[in-house]
């Protein structure tokens, strides 16, 4: 690998001026990136900004906004389909509106790199999301134990738990309005990577929600209603 060039992934594009786009990347040496991509909707361009298609980007300029410079596409990678492309596009958005530009994430580049590959083997989405979603929230510094409640005393398999912002998991017994409780045998299977139970993932999801609410503001995610219009049969129980 060319050392100016770093590995990165397209998270979002628009269009921008002629024939050029704004573009999102998470670089493995630069994390988030908003780039010009000059060209990136001309006939004769070789590489376009097609997200999960690995690449090698070299960037330029002083400013935030960074100039790319050199993009080639860095081995081989599957086409994203169906329920598997709406979930990557789901982990891009999460991506897009969590992280901060220009703070480099390699262990969360490889988790990404990693949630990608399982979902073009066709491995069981749900796992791949929740266990993504579970990832980035300690990545970025708000994570919580899964095996101790608030007050640092083990789960109880046999107890339901409810999960506040900024405390973490307590026990279920005189829950404040909007609580959801959560068994503790769910959380647990969960701590394990445990995914076998169709309760645990019912748990995961109900956690996952909860926790990413308080980081993702009001504004809804466009990637859980396109996944909604697109499969009503399914009404998104992935996301």
């Amino acid at each position: 690998m060319t050392p100016s060039l770093s590995p990165a992934y397209v998270l979002h594009s628009r269009p921008y001026r002629d024939s050029s786009a704004l573009v999102d990347l998470l670089t493995l040496h630069h994390g988030l990136q908003r780039v010009v991509w000059r060209g990136a909707r001309g006939q004769r361009r070789k590489v376009s900004p097609q997200p999960f298609m690995p690449l090698l980007v070299g960037l330029g300029g002083r400013s935030e906004l960074k100039t790319l410079t050199q993009a080639e596409v860095a081995g081989r990678f599957s086409l994203l389909q169906g329920e598997t492309l709406f979930s990557g596009l789901y982990l891009n958005e999460l991506l897009v509106r969590l992280l901060v530009g220009g703070e480099p994430q390699p262990i969360l580049f490889a988790a990404y790199q990693q949630s990608l590959e399982q979902l073009a083997a066709g491995d069981p989405v749900e796992p791949i999301l929740r266990r993504f979603e579970w990832q980035l929230l300690e990545l970025l510094g708000y994570g919580f134990s899964l095996t101790e409640d608030a007050h640092g005393q083990p789960l109880d398999r046999h107890r339901d738990y409810a999960w506040y912002a900024g405390e973490g998991l307590r026990p279920l017994h005189d829950p404040l309005p909007g609580a959801i409780g959560l068994s503790g045998a769910a959380l647990l299977a969960m701590a394990a990577d445990d995914w076998s139970a169709p309760a645990t993932l019912r748990a995961a999801k109900q956690l996952m929600r909860q926790a990413l609410s308080v980081h993702l503001g009001d504004r809804p995610l466009v990637s859980r209603s396109l996944f909604r219009r697109q499969t009503p049969s399914i009404k998104g129980e992935q996301q």
